[in-house]
């Protein structure tokens, strides 16, 4: 155990360790836990803010009591005493590119803020609304300790601006920008590229890609992919028309339908979400065409409810609940101080063919 830890407990070293106390029914404190452990008010509190001079078996054990008597901080006190509201804020975009997105991301949040002192706050992106919107309100308003988002584009606003404020965050996909930040990515390049390798090895002639729309930095890695893989098989191909990933299923479905059924069609599709991919395969089928036989599919797969999808298609996966997950330590280490620079991952794509 580390001296500052021992030093702090010195005081404690003749209390003996007891129940819950306080007044029966009465709101567990740092002194509550601090009775039932024999430890210093200090050391819980450093215990419960993972401090790293500690022992894990003390943090472990703090953390494991506070959550049992259902210790909550006084969020106004921390807050008077820290200059930190302890809020992370996920600003979530309604798109529907990603089955259960939303629903990952929280999962791996609350994974990754669990036995800390902060708390998940999820700021909704309103269909319509400036994308910076969101930022400059919590920034405006002190709402937060630190945010992430996601759908980056090269030249990104929120990006630009959280920079200039030196505000913490962690971005769902990477910039253009020149200065380092904090982000967690997955490598659509090198998914696109694995696709249409794997689409000529089952015979397609003619490969077609659903993207989204072109102010994405992650359109611009997939399309990238895409285009060097064309160039090295030397495969026909084409993006598909009159459709993105931000398109409705319905808009989808018909585009497929229309396409497959004209001359020239293509016979291998990629999918760059699951979501597209259902409405793929309905187009497909609608037009009278079977997959599998006619037309052969690769799909990046989110979601474990697409694995119940039949006929089963090829699919490449990406952990959007990992990176959900990963993106809340990089933040909280973010505004501990460490450099954008230590704060980066990339996904490499999982394939499941």
């Amino acid at each position: 155990m580390a001296d500052t830890e021992t030093r702090d407990n010195k005081r404690a070293k003749a209390r003996q360790p007891r129940r819950a106390a306080g007044k029966p029914g009465g709101k567990p404190t740092l002194r509550t836990i601090a009775e039932m452990t024999g430890l210093a008010i200090t050391t819980i509190s450093r215990a419960l803010n993972n401090a790293p001079e500690l022992s894990e078996e003390t943090r472990v054990r703090v953390q494991k009591i506070a959550a049992e008597v259902g210790y909550v901080p006084d969020r106004t006190a921390l807050r008077l005493k820290t200059g930190r509201t302890h809020v992370v804020s996920l600003i979530l975009d309604p798109h529907d590119e990603i089955l259960g997105f939303g629903q990952s991301m929280v999962s791996g949040l609350t994974e990754a803020l669990r036995g800390t002192p902060y708390h998940l706050v999820i700021t909704p992106m309103f269909t319509g609304g400036a994308p910076i919107d969101p930022i400059r309100y919590i920034l405006r308003n002190k709402a937060a300790d630190g945010v992430i988002f996601s759908r980056t584009q090269p030249d990104d606003d929120r990006v630009k601006l959280l920079m200039e404020e030196n505000f913490p965050f962690v971005s769902h996909g990477r910039t253009a920008f020149p200065s380092a930040h904090p982000y967690v990515d997955y490598d659509n390049y090198a998914f696109a590229h694995h696709a249409v390798m794997r689409l000529k090895a089952k015979g397609c002639r003619k490969v077609t890609i659903i993207l989204p729309p072109d102010r994405f930095s992650f359109g611009h890695h997939l399309r990238d992919g895409f285009m060097a893989a064309i160039r090295e098989t030397g495969l026909d191909y084409e993006i598909i028309d009159g459709a993105t990933l931000d398109n409705t299923a319905d808009q989808i479905r018909l585009a497929t339908m229309r396409r497959i059924a004209e001359p020239d069609a293509p016979d291998g599709f990629i999918c760059t979400g699951d979501a597209a991919a259902l409405s793929i395969m309905a187009g497909i089928t609608d037009a009278g065409f079977e997959i599998g036989k006619d037309v052969q599919m690769v799909v990046k797969q989110t979601s474990g409810i697409f694995s119940q999808v039949r006929p089963k298609v090829d699919a490449i996966f990406e952990d959007t609940a990992l990176a959900g997950k990963q993106m809340g330590e990089l933040l909280l280490r973010r505004i501990n101080g460490e450099p954008a620079e230590q704060l980066q991952i990339l996904h490499e794509p999982e394939i499941w063919f």
